[in-house]
């Protein structure tokens, strides 16, 4: 106690030397959680609208269907799954889906798609599917109305109010085929999409399809990217004698994932580097500190202070300035988070990103954005400080006396 009693009378004797320390680390702390915050929001920006706006954060199908997807594994319907999806308070919402493949033709034009047969409702409230309309209105409840991709009524020469005919292969074995009326023309984001996208409401594709009260794929949004995975894991154990699969978005979206993993890793490799930068600075500043201190430290070894003593006093003022500079740099950590958390940064030309476009970049306000700056800004001062302080120790008293 009485250590720590000198070490604080120290640092308010000498306050523009501790200024001047304190500064070199609140900057560090500050730097390193502003880094941290800006990556980790950056990245889960892009997860969550690259997931929440097309294929959702999980998605339920039948057994093997994600390893090779058949017009014919399906999920016999909605009743098994809407009850364990309803009690599940994490989930934000969830819209079942159907796909198939077939020929389009409008005029004398013709092309391939993607059939993708959806509850109009369920799915605006899961991707926002409404808001990508570039012309047209959204689904009525009239029957055979289709939203197409913009590429694809380009290359069809098709236009809203157009009719369009498709052909397909029902799950019968049956050659399915019909008419519809062009409602809407989509930019999904997705360039393939685009080109092929060929949306019809679920009870049209079911029929179209003969897939009466049966679907490929439930898509499910949860309330923020962190609940993903306890999500995941409880609706497998609710699930997990229905014959579905659960897979979150790291499964389904492998080749995005492991993407974004390849991506993190720099962001780490940069992260280390303004580690180092910290300590580099830290140290400098703490070691300028005591060689500025030489006399007092010789003043203290003839009295008779024991070397041990002068590393303990040197330890602690480094102890209690780091923790004041963590105090206050959590604020100020905090503030410039939360701030850049909700407004961003407006990129003067948007990012793609897994065919989806950003025009922001977004920090966040997370617990791991405070832990590990003041983990390595405490261990980096007290490690970086015991060099100076073993060199304090060291003084001989005679030789610094005459020096100053």
């Amino acid at each position: 106690m009485q250590t720590l009693k000198i070490a604080l009378r120290n640092l308010l004797r000498q306050r523009r030397r501790t200024l001047f320390t304190g500064l070199s680390i609140l900057v560090g702390f500050v730097l390193s959680c502003f880094f941290i915050g800006w990556a980790d929001g950056t990245y889960n920006y892009i997860i969550d609208g690259f997931t929440r706006n097309r294929l959702g954060h999980i998605q339920i199908h039948k057994n093997g269907y994600l390893e090779k997807p058949s017009l014919y594994k399906t999920i016999d319907g909605l009743d098994g799954v809407e009850e364990p999806l309803s009690a599940v308070k994490q989930i934000d919402s969830w819209t079942p889906r159907i796909f198939s493949a077939g020929l389009v033709s409008a005029g004398e034009k013709s092309a391939g798609a993607n059939v993708i047969g959806i509850d109009p409702l369920r799915e605006d409230q899961t991707t926002g599917l409404s808001r990508k309309l570039v012309r047209g209105t959204y689904f009525s409840s009239r029957p055979n109305e289709v939203i197409i991709g913009k590429e694809l009524a380009r290359i069809l020469k098709a236009q809203v109010g157009d009719s369009i005919v498709i052909v397909s292969q029902g799950a019968d074995g049956s050659i399915a085929n019909d008419a519809y009326l062009i409602i809407a023309l989509i930019d999904t984001g997705d360039p393939l999409l685009n080109r092929s996208g060929f949306y019809l409401s679920l009870e049209d594709a079911q029929k179209l399809l003969v897939l009466t009260g049966r679907i490929h794929e439930i898509a499910i949004t949860v309330h923020n990217l962190g609940q993903v995975g306890s999500v995941t894991k409880l609706l497998r154990e609710r699930l997990h004698d229905s014959g579905l699969e659960v897979a979150p978005w790291q499964e389904f979206a492998s080749e995005f994932y492991r993407a974004m993993q390849a991506d993190k890793s720099g962001m780490y490799l940069s992260l280390v580097v303004v580690i180092i930068v910290v300590a580099i600075t830290i140290l400098n500043t703490i070691l300028m500190s005591v060689l500025e201190r030489q006399k007092e430290y010789g003043v203290l070894k003839a009295l008779g202070t024991r070397p041990a003593r002068i590393v303990q006093m040197v330890v602690a003022e480094t102890a209690i300035l780091t923790v004041a500079c963590v105090i206050v740099g959590s604020v100020i950590g905090y503030a410039l988070n939360l701030y850049f958390s909700i407004h961003g940064i407006v990129l003067p030309n948007p990012i793609e990103w897994g065919s989806v476009q950003f025009k922001y970049m977004k920090g966040e306000v997370n617990f791991r954005s405070f832990f590990l700056p003041t983990v390595t800004v405490t261990l980096t001062s007290l490690l970086v400080c015991i060099l100076p302080a073993l060199r304090a120790a060291r003084i001989e008293p005679a030789k610094t006396m005459r020096m100053f």
